[in-house]
């Protein structure tokens, strides 16, 4: 009753003051018409809105098993050895420290002042002990705990990674054979191990790749005659500094045990393999060309004439005869493998086998998930050549072809971003790192970008930076004769060194270590 009364009242108002009814009408059918196309429009846009798609690295399984009420590390020195897959261990640095805005200890080029023994004023941006606060050091540097110790804070965590020295060897005498005058003489790996000193002279520069190559990275002398004592004294030198030492052979293993001392995210520690070897000839006949000569004829840089000739790959077939006598030419290291491959089985069987078990299978299982996700062809590795992003191909060293990855096309942003931290290789990425850190300085010449990228790969054809003016160099690079350590100098516990039977030991136990 009440509505009729209304509408009487509405066409008295319509047809008596404001016009005939029809006008009104239609007046009201076009507000109806368009009311009615707005509530269809919210209806129709609520049921099509979706919720922003997650991306997979911000899913609970990134964060893993539960750590407990532990604290992460950010302040972390990692020696990175040779041949060790130490670059991939490097790049869960970068990550880390990339995306929690930490400051890195960068060089000045690619690598710490290698091969010499490790001098605080290579880092970029050092002003003095502590003066800057540094969260991460991890590129290639010959070890210097005194040098390391007035950049890293004093609860800066230690570690490193080892590898059996065969397998150390067969990897050192692919990448480095053009290098280390010691290889270049030797037709293979197998020919050098049946009598090694036959090619070596400790002499000749680069020739520390071509034994005890991880006593040399720690800071050691590579050239020593062994001896057990002299063994145990390396050994205690680095237990009192390094608080883990990973193994290259159970890398897996390693991740969850760095992980855990660490104290970080499941995806801080999963990863793509990189700096890769192929393993086999490609399909151009087994021959292969080397990165090397490109870029020193861009350098201007003569090297038998602006080009390094294509040769054969490397043979680095050995027979178990030959195998022994390599662990035996690099006895310091088989020592140090043996040692510290023994106190990381102690410490999974702390850590639990169950439980080890259980998190390596997560990590295997996390890390297939992401390769599904970021690689394209499901995460295989291939020739550089292959990828088409010319910003993340592998630099080639060498006779051997290094592998990389290829981003899967169509990621959103930020999975996108978070995947190119997980394959970027390693000169690549301490250029992005450097340019955030030192923005003044992005813009790097081509000639002297090229230059530097000689020395990051490993060639030594052209010198590093300069020794900084009034001090003098010792060994390594600073001569050609090439001794790394020289009489009167101490070791990186502070113990004066002296010469003795071609090594150098403690003066105050000069008696007794012989």
């Amino acid at each position: 009753m009440f509505f009729r009364r209304r509408a009487r009242m509405l066409r008295w108002l319509v047809c008596g003051r404001l016009g005939p009814v029809w006008m009104w009408k239609a007046l009201l059918l076009f507000l109806a018409i368009a009311f009615a196309g707005q509530l269809l429009g919210v209806i129709f846009n609520k049921s099509n809105v979706q919720p922003a798609a997650r991306s997979i690295f911000s899913s609970p399984d990134a964060q893993g098993p539960s750590l407990g009420s532990c604290r992460p590390h950010t302040h972390i020195m990692f020696l990175k050895t040779h041949k060790t897959a130490s670059s991939t261990v490097l790049n869960m640095l970068y990550r880390f420290g990339d995306e929690h805005s930490l400051r890195f200890a960068l060089p000045l080029g690619y690598q710490l002042g290698y091969p010499l023994p490790f001098n605080a004023h290579r880092v970029k941006g050092y002003r003095g002990p502590r003066a800057i606060e540094f969260h991460i050091m991890g590129n290639h540097m010959r070890f210097n705990k005194l040098e390391v110790e007035k950049v890293m804070p004093a609860d800066t965590f230690y570690f490193s990674i080892i590898r059996d020295p065969v397998a150390l060897g067969e990897s050192s005498f692919a990448y480095y054979k053009e290098v280390a005058p010691a290889f270049r003489k030797a037709k293979g790996l197998g020919e050098f191990a049946d009598d090694p000193k036959k090619f070596y002279d400790p002499r000749l520069r680069n020739n520390h790749y071509a034994r005890n190559l991880l006593w040399f990275d720690f800071g050691l002398d590579n050239n020593a005659n062994f001896s057990l004592a002299l063994a145990r004294l390396g050994e205690d030198m680095i237990r009192r500094t390094f608080k883990l030492i990973l193994v290259s052979e159970y890398f897996d293993q390693s991740m969850i045990l760095l992980r855990h001392a660490l104290c970080w995210p499941l995806d801080a520690v999963v990863f793509f393999s990189l700096n890769a070897r192929q393993q086999k000839p490609s399909s151009a006949g087994g021959v292969a060309g080397t990165w090397v000569g490109k870029a020193a004829a861009a350098a201007g840089v003569g090297i038998r004439g602006g080009l390094v000739q294509a040769k054969m790959l490397p043979n680095l077939s050995l027979t178990p005869e030959q195998r022994e006598k390599l662990r035996q030419w690099n006895a310091f290291d088989w020592y140090l493998y043996k040692t510290f491959n023994k106190t990381f089985w102690e410490e999974i069987d702390k850590f639990g086998h169950a439980q080890m078990e259980k998190e390596v299978r997560l990590l295997r299982m996390r890390r297939e998930d992401l390769a599904r996700v970021c690689l394209r062809d499901g995460g295989k590795p291939v020739e550089a050549h292959r990828i088409r992003d010319k910003n993340i191909r592998p630099f080639q060293s060498g006779l051997v072809k290094i592998l990389g990855y290829e981003l899967q096309p169509g990621l959103d942003n930020t999975t996108r971003m978070s995947c190119l931290r997980m394959i970027r290789p390693e000169i690549q990425y301490k250029d992005v790192l450097d340019s955030k850190q030192f923005p003044q300085f992005h813009a790097i010449p081509a000639q002297q970008q090229s230059q530097r990228l000689l020395v990051a790969v490993g060639g030594t054809f052209i010198k590093q930076e300069p020794p900084r003016k009034g001090r003098k160099e010792t060994g390594g690079e600073a001569g050609a004769g090439g001794r790394t350590l020289d009489e009167g100098m101490k070791d990186w516990e502070g113990s004066r060194l002296v010469r003795n039977n071609q090594t150098l030991v403690r003066e105050h136990e000069k008696g007794r270590l012989r």
